[in-house]
C-alpha cells in the first residue's frame, strides 16, 4: 500500500442540512431545502481553519475519503486528507452537493411539498448565486463566520468567484481553478447541444419521467459523451487511445475512443439526473461576474487569490483565467496566477495533484499564518 493510499482511509459520512426556505435570485423560493454535505478534519476552537471545496458540474459532496462500502474514494481524494494540499491535520474541509443537484441536495428530482410529486420542470430556475447562498447558510450552520478559503475547479471555480463577489468579507482567500468569470459562446454552445440531446430523447417526456421510472438515458449518455470530449486534449486522447481498435465478441470493430465514450456515457446515467443536467448547465451559462461589480467593495481589500489554469485546457482556456487575474489586480486584490503545463486538458485539475499541491499548500499556509498573526479587532 502506498503512502497516498494510507492517507485515504478515513471513513466519512454524508450529512444533510435542512435550511428551510431559500429565496432565489429570480424572486422565486424553494421550501424545505436540503443540502447534502461532508466534512473532513476538525474545526478549531475559533473556527478559523475552515475551507470550502466547491465541486465541478458532475461532482457531489463526497470529495474525499471512503464511505462505508465504497471501493473508490471521493472525487478529489488526491487533494484532501492528511498531509495533502488541503491538509485535514490542519484544516476543516467542507464540501456540499449544489442546489439543483441529484446527490442528496434539493433539485428537480426532489419531492415538491406542494404536490408530493417530483418537481421535474416545476423546479425554479437556479443560478450559481443561489448555490452559493445555500452554501453560505450551511457554513453559518456549522458555526463558521469567515472561511479561510474557498476552492474549486471548473463549475467549482465559478462558485469560488461567486463567494468572492457576494461575500468578500466572509472569506480570507479564494482558489478558482480552470474556470471563467462567464461562459463564452462556444462554452454555451456545447452545453446547448448536450441539453438538446437530452430533450430529444422521447423518454424525457418534457421532464416527467420520474414516476414511470423510464429515464432518458440515451439522451443523457450522449450529453455526457459530448462533455468528455471537451474535458480531454487532442494530445491526451492521442496518448490514451490513438487509433487503436478492438473486436467485440460479435465480431464488430470499435475504436478505443468510441468504447471509452460509450462506457462513460452509460455509467453516468446510473448516478446523474437528466433534469439536473439541464438546470445546472443553464446556471453555468447564466453565470457572469465579469463586470465592474465583480468582488463588491469589501470593508478591507484583504481577500487573497490564487488563480490556476492549465496550458492544454481548451474548454476553459488560460485566457479566461488571465482575464480574471487582470480584473482582480485592477481592483487592488493580492492575486497570484499560475498556468501549469499539462497535456490532460480540462481534466488536469483532477489529475495534476502534485503541482497543485505545491501551490495550494504554500498559499494556504501563508493565508492561515496571516490570519493567526493579524491584530485582534
Amino acid at each position: 500500500m502506498t503512502k497516498r493510499e494510507e492517507q485515504s482511509l478515513e471513513i466519512v459520512e454524508t450529512k444533510y442540512f435542512n435550511l428551510g426556505a431559500l429565496k432565489l435570485e429570480s424572486g422565486a423560493a424553494v421550501n424545505d431545502v436540503v443540502i447534502a454535505y461532508e466534512t473532513y478534519g476538525k474545526l478549531n476552537a475559533d473556527a478559523s481553519n475552515a475551507v470550502y471545496i466547491a465541486h465541478a458540474f458532475s461532482g457531489d459532496a463526497h470529495a474525499a475519503g471512503y464511505r462505508k462500502g465504497d471501493s473508490k474514494p471521493g472525487w478529489w481524494d488526491d487533494m484532501i486528507g492528511p498531509g495533502k494540499a488541503f491538509d485535514t491535520n490542519k484544516y476543516f474541509i467542507i464540501c456540499s452537493n449544489v442546489l439543483g443537484g441529484c446527490a442528496g441536495s434539493t433539485g428537480p428530482a426532489s419531492i415538491n411539498p406542494k404536490t408530493q410529486k417530483p418537481y421535474a420542470l416545476d423546479f425554479p430556475v437556479i443560478t450559481i448565486g443561489d448555490m452559493v447562498n445555500a452554501q453560505k447558510k450551511l457554513v453559518e450552520f456549522l458555526g463558521i463566520k469567515k472561511l479561510l478559503s474557498a476552492a474549486g475547479g471548473s463549475m467549482g471555480g465559478m462558485q469560488v468567484l461567486q463567494w468572492a463577489s457576494a461575500y468578500p468579507d466572509d472569506i480570507c482567500s479564494a482558489i478558482p481553478i480552470s474556470t471563467a468569470m462567464k461562459h463564452s459562446p462556444q462554452q454555451i454552445a456545447f452545453d446547448e447541444v448536450a441539453r438538446q440531446a437530452i430533450m430529444a430523447d422521447p423518454k424525457w417526456n418534457n421532464g416527467n419521467y420520474y414516476e414511470t421510472g423510464d429515464a432518458p438515458d440515451d439522451g443523457l449518455s450522449i450529453a455526457r459523451m459530448i462533455g468528455h470530449i471537451t474535458y480531454m486534449s487532442d494530445k491526451s486522447m492521442e496518448e490514451k487511445f490513438s487509433r487503436n481498435r478492438r473486436l467485440t465478441q460479435e465480431g464488430k470493430s470499435y475504436f478505443d475512443v468510441e468504447s471509452y465514450l460509450h462506457y462513460k456515457g452509460g455509467s453516468f446515467t446510473k448516478r446523474f439526473d437528466a433534469n439536473s443536467y439541464l438546470y445546472i448547465t443553464r446556471a453555468m451559462d447564466y453565470f457572469d461576474v465579469s463586470d465592474i461589480k465583480f468582488v463588491k467593495a469589501a470593508k478591507k481589500i484583504d481577500v487573497k487569490f490564487l488563480v490556476i489554469s492549465f496550458a492544454s485546457d481548451w474548454l476553459y482556456p488560460s485566457y479566461q483565467s488571465e482575464a480574471t487575474v487582470k480584473l482582480l489586480k485592477l481592483k487592488g486584490y493580492d492575486t497570484t496566477y499560475i498556468e501549469i503545463k499539462s497535456t490532460y486538458g480540462h481534466d488536469a485539475f483532477l489529475l495534476e495533484f502534485d503541482d497543485e499541491t505545491k501551490l495550494i499548500k504554500h498559499f494556504l499556509a501563508k493565508v492561515y499564518d496571516d490570519r493567526k498573526n493579524a491584530p485582534a479587532k
